[in-house]
């Protein structure tokens, strides 16, 4: 597999993009999530998006940060979140989340970023268990679903 940078509108990014949307569509019964991102979010040294591609050169991987500071959406200073991190189908069970997972965290901790945070739902039970065995845990909830029943949210020191 090979790991590099991608800017967020990329369109192998959108692809992947598009595929985990409609896979939080199908678990929780809507149009997947409305958090509002931009691609400038992910440009370091602000962010990160990275994309996995098999030896056939297909993109298989998504996973990316960026950055948050105190607001009122419950971030603290020093803050990078964990966004769309995404396996399809046929490329789960390699270790890739985890790889994507590890650079990603490098990489925001070497830009200046103190903790990582993350936000999922209950009806991801394989995430929630991928950073529970990458040393994160509950937190305060925080960012757009912060309010929502189904969220679950995890933070990790750098």
């Amino acid at each position: 597999m090979n790991i590099r940078r991608v800017s967020f509108d990329h369109p192998d990014a959108v692809k992947l993009n598009d595929q985990v949307q409609a896979e939080y569509a199908v678990r929780y019964g809507d149009e997947g999530d409305v958090t509002p991102l931009d691609p400038s979010m992910f440009e370091p040294p602000v962010g990160l998006y990275l994309m996995a591609y098999d030896a056939q050169e297909r993109p298989v991987a998504t996973g990316a940060w960026r950055t948050q500071d105190e607001n009122d959406e419950g971030y603290s200073d020093g803050d990078a979140e964990l966004k769309r991190m995404y396996v399809i189908d046929e490329a789960r069970g390699n270790g890739l989340a985890r790889r994507i997972l590890a650079a990603l965290e490098d990489d925001a901790r070497a830009a200046g970023r103190v903790r990582m945070v993350l936000e999922t739902g209950n009806k991801q039970p394989e995430a929630i268990a991928l950073y529970a065995s990458s040393g994160y845990e509950p937190c305060v909830k925080f960012g757009h679903y912060r309010f929502h029943e189904d969220s679950r949210c995890f933070a990790k020191l750098l």
